[in-house]
């Protein structure tokens, strides 16, 4: 009983519910949509807290054998709090989605409807199609399909969260308007290089493990996985490239305005 008490089902619905009558008495001047952004990332980086140091310790216990030894949180983590939290996710981006909208002004988004999901789900649609992947592919791998083994590398794909945290805390420093303090650029800097070593340098990491484990040069570890694993590490890694790129560029953009708003850009551009 105490498990699904303390489970994803009860605590991120019950946090993001808090989250959204409590802001609201801090912040008197947000609107639906400001309270509604910030608690979806406060909830954003408690799980990716809680998933990365579950990470932590299974990729610590399971490090002399990467193929057989076993640690229980490799699969209660993803019962309990990773597929309760994906399915909660996928809702509070619509809700975050559909007050932004409503905010706005837009008149189809005066009530719930096809129409706004659809909207959603179209705008979302990357994001969404990550979501659905983890839940039908992730959890029949890791309950079923893997016959006791793995617990490492379920553990690093944990560690794929570190970035959120950073992620999420430039949202909320641009909610705050704060974006142009040096917390932001730094916070900046923090989310390339953790999504970098995170969710890009964690895949041939783990090919390097792998081949370790059986002593294969790392070239030609792929050609001795199943091509549905080799598949699987592509599905997840391509979005994350196509993000990575886009953080970057947005961190390039926000590199240029700053320098051209300083003084020293300023007199060079005279």
């Amino acid at each position: 009983m105490w498990k699904v008490v303390a489970s994803g089902v009860v605590v991120f619905p019950g946090l993001f519910w808090a989250l959204r009558r409590l802001l609201p008495r801090v912040y008197c001047h947000w609107n639906d949509a400001d309270v509604v952004l910030v608690s979806e990332r406060l909830v954003s980086s408690v799980h990716a807290l809680m998933a990365t140091a579950a990470g932590v310790v299974i990729v610590a216990s399971c490090w002399n054998n990467v193929i057989h030894d076993r640690h229980w949180l490799a699969t209660d983590f993803v019962v309990y709090y990773g597929v309760p939290y994906m399915t909660y996710d996928i809702v509070a981006m619509y809700l975050s989605h559909y007050h932004r909208f409503r905010v706005k002004g837009h008149e189809e988004y005066q009530q719930h409807s096809l129409r706004t999901i659809g909207s959603f789900v179209r705008r979302e649609f990357l994001l969404v199609l990550h979501h659905i992947a983890l839940l039908t592919i992730l959890l029949p791998v890791t309950l079923f399909s893997r016959k006791d083994q793995g617990d490492f590398f379920i553990g690093c794909l944990f560690l794929t969260e570190v970035s959120t945290p950073f992620v999420s805390l430039g949202k909320i420093l641009i909610q705050l308007g704060l974006q142009e303090g040096s917390v932001h650029k730094a916070n900046g800097g923090m989310v390339l290089l953790t999504f970098f070593l995170c969710r890009i340098a964690l895949f041939p990491f783990m090919y390097w493990m792998y081949g370790r484990h059986y002593s294969l040069a790392l070239h030609t570890v792929p050609a001795h996985l199943p091509l549905a694993t080799n598949l699987g590490s592509c599905c997840i890694l391509a979005p994350q490239l196509y993000w990575f790129i886009l953080l970057c560029r947005k961190g390039y953009r926000l590199y240029q305005r700053s320098r051209q708003a300083s003084p020293t850009g300023g007199a060079k551009d005279n």
